[in-house]
């Protein structure tokens, strides 16, 4: 089994442009669709997809659109009552694959809400292979949330607690590696804010930057780092090694929620007892699936390729400081 939590879903609607976005014009959409969202409900839907159990956990109503949503797609989900509506996300994609999106903050969780949502995460992570904390955190929650779950989940279940991934940007993400998590999924951008290096572009071109990057990281006590990087494919560090995952070239139709289905195709290739290597294989067959479906459409396991994948091990020694 496989627990996700979301403190901050969403409702997300897609809408495909037929041409390039013309600010300030009116344009006319291709198509539009709306789906239940948020990083740890795109997981889970994946994992779904491949038959592979799992639960989402996130706070909403019972009669919000999103959890009504997810009921009627059968994805497993536990919601717990706020007395608010879920927000509303707006992604715009391309006809080249182009996303923009617009998220708005969400509802504010009091502290009553907090401790409830965190108790929730314990009844059901009990017994549980991960459980992965994903996406940015509501109004009123601290920054290290996620850190303060792992280690309670920890303190309760000792050896048997399940390994933690964490999915994230910002402040949460930093306060959750202070923790030692089993795997964070980072992409470019927010591996260079972690590990302080100013250009982001420079990591996207350079794998073996990326991976002596990532190895700070481990070094900390992250036991696994997953790196998206889009079109470049996902470096995976470990303390036993490094390794770049790359696909052939797709046509990419939305990048909305690739990278969650990046870390559902990690996940269920560990649990299935793969090794490091053959689940960042995965992961990156994965991705590269999600980016050539519409809108947050999710991939079942079905629809990956992962023998097309290309794994390149990774020699980054010496190890130079990464500016």
């Amino acid at each position: 089994m496989i627990i996700t939590l979301t403190p901050n879903p969403s409702l997300d609607r897609t809408i495909e442009l037929s041409g390039p976005l013309a600010r300030g014009e009116v344009q006319r959409a291709g198509s539009s669709r709306e789906e239940p969202g948020g990083k740890g409900v795109n997981i889970v839907r994946a994992l779904e997809a491949s038959g592979v159990p799992s639960l989402a956990i996130l706070p909403g109503d019972d009669r919000d659109p999103v959890l009504v949503a997810l009921r009627a797609a059968g994805v497993p989900h536990r919601g717990m009552p706020i007395g608010a509506t879920i927000r509303s996300n707006i992604a715009l994609t391309e006809i080249d694959g182009t996303t923009t999106k617009i998220n708005v903050p969400g509802p504010v969780l009091s502290a009553a809400q907090q401790h409830d949502l965190i108790e929730l995460v314990m009844e059901k992570a009990e017994g549980a292979a991960w459980l992965v904390l994903a996406g940015s955190l509501p109004p009123g929650v601290p920054v290290d949330f996620y850190a303060a779950i792992t280690r309670e989940l920890r303190s309760r279940f000792g050896r048997n607690a399940p390994l933690v991934a964490v999915d994230s940007s910002g402040a949460p993400l930093a306060a959750a590696v202070a923790a030692g998590p089993d795997l964070i999924k980072p992409n470019a951008e927010e591996l260079a804010e972690l590990t302080g290096i100013p250009d982001p572009d420079s990591l996207e071109g350079d794998p073996v930057l990326v991976a002596r990057a990532a190895e700070r990281l481990v070094a900390t006590g992250v036991r696994a780092v997953l790196a998206t990087l889009g079109s470049k494919g996902a470096v995976l560090v470990t303390a036993d090694g490094a390794w770049l995952a790359q696909t052939p070239p797709i046509v990419a139709r939305s990048t909305v929620g690739a990278g969650d289905s990046s870390l559902a195709g990690y996940l269920l290739s560990s649990i299935a007892g793969d090794s490091a290597p053959d689940s960042l294989r995965q992961a990156a067959a994965h991705g590269a699936a999600a980016a050539s479906l519409p809108g947050s459409t999710v991939p079942a396991l079905s629809q990956t390729r992962p023998d097309d994948v290309t794994l390149t091990l990774l020699h980054t020694h010496p190890k130079e400081d990464v500016q």
